[in-house]
């Protein structure tokens, strides 16, 4: 069958080509990515690694083809073609670089001159392509070995068919076609056309102009963090530069072939080669590398990204018609390649356009675009597949011809589902998954819910799940239910949860949960279960104070609006005390433990609060101005505009309480916002504020709590969301808040300046935050630290030292945190 495939898609590739060939260097080495071009046009191509061209044109008499490739001399080949497919090998010679025109003048090398030049032009050149309409191609592909059978336990399997017997393979193999409208500096529509992924016939690629625009010219390219441009206005503060050559191409420009070099290592900075055309100095080529260090991404190992522009004499613009990016990793012995590759043709270049033509659906699938037929492919792919690629894609669709089969995911689901008395205890899942759907017991020893408090002692979690899914409308449904046994209280509880998404565009849910439940009064749970069971255990320090709840809600929410997403609640709960039932340690010492009423430590008879039930109903929505999204068949991707705060405002009232004083009325807001400053760091914010009406006697339950910590250990990376050494709930209160939440992360800005320290490639951090609630001084906190702290390509680590002040110098300490 395989063989079959592949005889049919070697006729339809006979059948579409037009022009095609291969360019080899003289020893017969094929030449990859070498731009191919019909001369003063933008229709064009590129070779693939094999060095193999194909190139589609209606015209036959006197066409002018385009070879250039960086580093040999451009031909130009005048083809009279007398029918298709016409076949074309060319053989491409090494640039004769003039080295004696190289001199250094006045103790400054020419490259230098160039450089200056090429930064007084860049905005006259960059503005020539500003706005423009073409055809794009994408294609990336993803390659993996040496993978193990099992990681950290866990089994790996084989990838879905794609890694071989030794554990190598293509493991992803994707290409779009599409039409893109353009226009500086982010407006963007595409209509992506075609749409293929091996192995997945029903697949939507993700692949898109979207995030290709290293744009040269900008002073910053944005790859994860923003690294300075060659020819970047100050670029001159991070690069040296040395012309190693100069050569003339088909039309006799002098292109100057100048080597970039970072003046310090550790700096978001590139390394190799940029091309500068002279008089107009203008981008001819960029051959340039990324050290995976350098964008602060250790399981990268390198990356290598080239583009290639055109240059059309009746425009008079050099247009970027090439562009691949290849990258290396490995971690843990694992070891992946990609490579993705771009092509830009047709181009027609704008004026303007017209109105309206940017909004905020910024791409979007024509119907049927993954359906296209092989034929399709053929006549309109630009980059000829390699042989691995074309096999890849009949071994990927025979295989998941197999896998999707009702009898091979019945035969293995018969495997994985077979029962045992044992998986009583460890527990047990039973799958359909023709059908999307499984069960889930968690067993009797859920060792991973296993923890310990000073109301429940040791105690864990059970349960039963059930889900159901569709991956095409994103319809996903789950009923689950929890019990959690304490055994110093020797209480079990039981509550329930009802989970439905409707579909993946406006992210419709309701959900319904009740039961009986242990909670924390503070509801965003800031001491997780981990670190309170190591805090109380080795240290004596139960931080963790509970209540008991039995309890009903019914939660709605979606998105109203293309940024707007609100969401209501209507909540029952019943609420008692709790105290501590253990003393349990696992340090001899006569300490004793703290109560647990969050108020007064030392109070082991009396409650926080009277048993009493209260009914809750609230109102919440998010707004992201200029959020833009992808329009997909399965589904809505949003993008977040970083030029604008999102805002989020609630509203809660609180009623039918066994005691009438329990009511009240509270109204809150947040904003946020979250901006990176050229190089120099990521900026965020958050100022959260609040108001409660008729709250004088409310519940200690209901009062708002803060986001403290006395653990010295942040495990949840919210800096932005809590404070540092905050007693838990020392300012909670029923009247006004605001919280004001400041950070600065300079990504390496300073640190990567500094001799020795650079090495590190530690992050500087500085921090303030601030909490103001009536008749009290404002409590402040004051951070200073480093992220990225561990060694090669492990560096999990963030530590801050804290000051902290409340009608002064209050105390001070050193966090510790772990980021994944």
């Amino acid at each position: 069958m395989n063989k079959f495939l592949l005889f049919l898609l070697f006729l339809s590739s006979f059948s579409f080509s037009q022009i095609k060939g291969t360019v080899k260097d003289k020893d017969g080495n094929p030449l990859p990515f070498v731009n191919i071009y019909i001369e003063n046009t933008y229709i064009g191509t590129t070779s693939n690694e094999l060095g193999k061209y194909e190139l589609n044109t209606t015209e036959k008499k006197n066409v002018p083809l385009i070879f250039q490739y960086l580093g040999f001399k451009t031909q130009k080949h005048i083809l009279n073609i007398t029918s298709f497919p016409y076949e074309f090998d060319v053989t491409l010679m090494e640039e004769d670089f003039q080295l004696k025109e190289v001199l250094v003048v006045n103790g400054e090398n020419p490259a230098y001159e160039i450089i200056r030049n090429s930064i007084k032009s860049k905005k006259t050149n960059a503005a020539k392509t500003d706005k423009f309409e073409a055809d794009f191609y994408s294609r990336g592909i993803f390659r993996a070995k040496d993978i193990p059978k099992k990681f950290m336990g866990v089994e790996i399997g084989d990838l879905d068919g794609n890694l071989d017997s030794t554990r190598s393979g293509i493991i992803y193999q994707s290409e779009t076609v599409s039409k893109i409208k353009f226009q500086k500096p982010d407006n963007l529509k595409e209509e992506i056309i075609a749409s293929k992924i091996a192995g997945d016939d029903n697949g939507f690629s993700y692949n898109t102009a979207l995030n290709t625009n290293y744009d040269f010219y900008e002073n910053y390219v944005d790859l994860g963090i923003n690294m300075v441009s060659p020819i970047a206005d100050n670029a001159f503060n991070y690069y040296k530069y040395k012309l190693e050559s100069t050569f003339y191409d088909d039309r006799n420009q002098l292109i100057n072939k100048i080597l970039v070099t970072p003046k310090r290592d550790k700096e978001p900075v590139f390394e190799g080669y940029i091309y500068i055309v002279e008089d107009s100095w203008a981008i001819f080529g960029i051959d340039i590398d990324i050290k995976g260090y350098r964008i602060q991404q250790p399981i990268l190992e390198n990356m290598k990204l080239t583009q290639n522009f055109s240059y059309n004499s009746e425009s008079k613009i050099w247009a970027k018609n090439i562009q691949a990016l290849d990258f290396q990793a490995g971690i843990f012995g694992m070891k992946f390649t990609g490579k993705f590759t771009h092509v830009f043709t047709n181009y027609n270049f704008k004026d303007a356009f017209e109105k309206k033509t940017f909004g905020k659906e910024i791409v979007t699938f024509a119907e049927n675009a993954n359906k296209k037929e092989g034929s399709y492919w053929e006549e309109n792919r630009p980059v000829p597949l390699t042989e691995e690629e074309t096999s890849n894609y009949v071994k990927k669709d025979s295989i998941q011809t197999i896998r999707k089969s009702q009898v091979y995911l019945d035969s293995i689901d018969a495997k994985e589902n077979k029962f045992n008395l044992l998986k009583l205890i460890t527990g047990y899942t039973y799958k359909n998954s023709y059908k999307n759907w499984n069960f889930n017991y968690q067993g009797l020893t859920n060792i991973g819910s296993l923890s310990f408090n000073t109301v429940q002692g040791w105690n864990l979690d059970s349960g039963f799940s059930f889900r159901k899914w569709n991956q095409e409308t994103g319809k996903f449904t789950l009923i689950s239910s929890t019990f959690n046994y304490g055994f110093a209280e020797d209480r079990l509880r039981v509550n329930g949860r009802f989970y439905h998404r409707f579909n993946n565009r406006n992210n419709a849910y309701i959900s319904l949960s009740g039961g009986s439940a242990i909670s924390q009064f503070n509801p965003n749970e800031p001491i997780s279960n981990t670190i309170n069971t190591v805090a109380t255990l080795a240290f004596k320090n139960n931080y963790m104070k509970l209540y008991n709840k039995e309890f009903a809600e019914i939660n709605y929410g979606r998105e109203v609006t293309n940024g707007i997403f609100a969401n209501g609640k209507l909540l029952y709960e019943n609420r008692s005390a709790l105290f501590n039932n253990t003393d349990y340690s696992m340090i001899k010492t006569d300490d004793l433990y703290f109560s647990n009423d969050p108020l007064q430590p030392d109070n082991y008879t009396s409650v926080p609060f009277e048993n009493h039930h209260v009914m809750k109903a609230s109102l919440g929505t998010r707004i992201r101005f200029g959020q833009k999204y992808i329009s997909r068949p399965d589904g809505k991707l949003n993008i977040q505009n970083d030029d604008y705060p999102v805002l989020s405002f609630y509203y809660e009232k609180a009623f039918g309480a066994s005691n009438s004083n329990y009511h009240y009325d509270l109204i809150s807001g947040t904003v946020d916002y979250n901006k990176t400053i050229g190089n120099k760091g990521d900026f965020g914010l958050r100022f959260k504020a609040g108001k409660f009406f008729n709250a004088e006697n409310i519940s200690f339950v209901d009062y708002k709590h803060f986001n403290g910590n006395q653990t010295h250990v942040n495990m949840m990376n919210n800096s932005l969301n809590a404070f540092n050494l905050l007693p838990y709930y020392s300012h909670s209160t029923n009247d006004a808040y605001l919280e004001t939440h400041i950070e600065h992360n300079f990504k390496g800005y300073i640190m990567n300046k500094i001799p020795l320290l650079n090495k590190f490639q530690w992050n500087l951090i500085g921090g303030f935050h601030q909490l103001n609630i009536p008749n009290m001084k404002p409590y402040q906190e004051f951070t200073v630290g480093f992220d990225n702290i561990g060694f090669g390509k492990f560096r999990f680590l963030r530590i801050d030292y804290v000051r902290s002040y409340q009608n002064g110098y209050q105390g001070d300490g050193v966090m510790f945190g772990l980021k994944f």
